[in-house]
């Protein structure tokens, strides 16, 4: 999904315990919310907690498609987070209809970039990737990020 963008109508998925929702947000609150809606989960669920390092990729997903989000979408519209069968959703709405992209760690004269590392880091660590035009404007961006 990384490499070629789906763009399709956000619609509202009822299989998913929707835990967490507002906006604006700024990455450190996403980074605290997909913690604390993980963690619950797993309590009253009375599953098993998620592996650290699995809990920790779904957090810098999160921090990373906020990010983006304000550094080139416009702002932050809208943020969800899901937790669902054995991973989370995060669904991240913006301004803007630009597909993200992944830029060269060089320019053409060789010197290396500073950014341009967050969209192949959310693209390597999500399993599912989909990017949604809005009915009002901007885009949807969601993924699936494994928690085992």
């Amino acid at each position: 999904m990384c490499d070629s963008h789906t763009t399709e109508t956000v619609v509202d998925q009822p299989d998913a315990d929707r835990h967490r929702r507002f906006r604006p947000c700024k990455p450190p609150e996403a980074r605290r919310t997909v913690e604390r809606v993980v963690t619950e989960r797993g309590r009253t669920d009375g599953h098993a907690s998620c592996d650290a390092a699995a809990l920790s990729d779904a957090v810098l997903v999160a921090s990373e498609l906020t990010t983006n989000a304000i550094l080139h979408g416009g702002g932050v519209t809208d943020f969800q987070v899901d937790v669902v069968g054995p991973g989370v959703r995060l669904s991240v709405s913006d301004r803007s209809h630009d597909l993200p992209v992944a830029v060269p760690r060089t320019d053409p004269q060789g010197r290396r970039r500073v950014g341009g590392r967050g969209w192949p880091i959310v693209c390597r660590l999500a399993c599912d990737v989909r990017v949604a035009d809005l009915p009002a404007g901007g885009k949807c961006i969601t993924v699936v990020v494994p928690l085992s």
